[in-house]
């Protein structure tokens, strides 16, 4: 599969947060579409408008990934 990936550092894992500032970690598919990495969670209550790369400092939104095999 297809992954986009961070502009800053290049690797393709993300985590989001919620409101309690827990992580969930996700990568996100060329068509924007975020992926739970661990399919036994849910996205319910956490924010994904904001992702964070797990390799470096960079947060933004998913638009703003670039398309790269990984």
């Amino acid at each position: 599969m297809k992954f986009m990936v961070c502009p800053q550092c290049g690797i393709s894992n993300f985590f989001i947060k919620n409101a309690k500032g827990e992580r969930l970690n996700i990568k996100v598919t060329r068509e924007l579409e975020i992926v739970l990495i661990d399919e036994s969670k849910s996205l319910e209550g956490f924010d994904q408008s904001i992702i964070y790369c797990l390799g470096c400092s960079w947060n933004g939104n998913v638009n703003q990934l670039k398309k790269y095999l990984v």
